[in-house]
């Protein structure tokens, strides 16, 4: 049962999001919430799972306060939530089997979800929940080989994983997307699990691509500031050709190549894999 009382919100601006709102929604029951753009649809409903924090009131799903709750209470208040929304909220760079056995974050420590230690169960409860929904054919693909109709399914899916005793179905009709953030929040995920499954997948390939560009570019760096006598390797260089250490300088230029050659293939191909 969730339950509001004298539940208000009101943002920064001074904009009123909710005002006064005293609902009780009982088990079983199948609620729809329908109203004008900019009404407070999308407020109310994320203020069931407190991912909108409210101004006044309280919120209470089965008499324990969602409101009032600590992190650690409020985490396992999230496992029982499930939440869908139209926009998906998948890391499109993450396979389906990924992104549904994320729905079951909220039942690991951080360093198990890290590592990836998920039991057997949870596995074949991810397989089960896309045969549900027509998918798992697809346990192994990028979530951003789907069609939007596809992604929604995962979404779907990755709700039915969570086992959740109260489903959220947000049909957001503005176009601000709270991502992937969003929903690892929404199914009990601490912030470090959030990090590892959420943003780092969506950054990695940004990140690596410029690591690999700057590696390069020192490499290179090292060769030619160093010959003109700011250190590194060409400074070995020049100092050899000064001494006429020709079999040296041959050496060095070989390493060079090789260094450098190396460091452009692996920039190549690690750049492909995370295209």
């Amino acid at each position: 049962m969730i339950t509001f009382e004298h539940v208000s919100k009101t943002y920064g601006s001074g904009a009123v999001g909710l005002k006064n709102i005293d609902l009780t929604i009982y088990d079983g029951e199948f609620v729809s919430v329908i109203g004008l753009s900019g009404s407070g649809k999308s407020t109310l409903l994320r203020s069931v799972n407190r991912l909108q924090e409210i101004t006044e009131g309280d919120i209470r799903i089965n008499g324990v306060s969602v409101t009032k709750s600590g992190k650690k209470e409020l985490r396992k208040i999230r496992r029982q939530i499930g939440f869908i929304s139209q926009t998906f909220h998948l890391v499109k760079r993450s396979t389906v089997q990924k992104n549904v056995l994320s729905g079951r974050l909220g039942y690991y420590p951080a360093w198990k979800s890290i590592l990836g230690i998920f039991s057997k169960a949870d596995y074949l409860m991810t397989e089960e929940a896309l045969v549900r929904v027509g998918l798992f054919d697809k346990l192994h693909s990028r979530s951003d080989e789907l069609s939007g109709g596809q992604q929604q399914r995962v979404s779907i899916a990755r709700a039915l994983v969570q086992q959740a005793d109260l489903i959220l179905i947000y049909e957001a009709i503005e176009t601000v997307d709270y991502g992937p953030l969003e929903a690892a929040e929404s199914v009990g995920a601490n912030k470090t699990q959030t990090l590892f499954w959420s943003v780092i997948p969506q950054i990695l390939s940004q990140t690596a691509g410029y690591a690999l560009y700057a590696l390069e570019v020192n490499v290179r760096a090292s060769t030619v500031l160093g010959y003109v006598g700011a250190g590194g390797i060409g400074i070995v260089l020049n100092t050899s050709l000064s001494l006429l250490r020709f079999d040296r300088v041959s050496v060095i230029i070989l390493m060079i190549l090789i260094v450098v050659t190396a460091v452009d293939g692996a920039g190549e191909a690690i750049g492909r894999r995370l295209k």
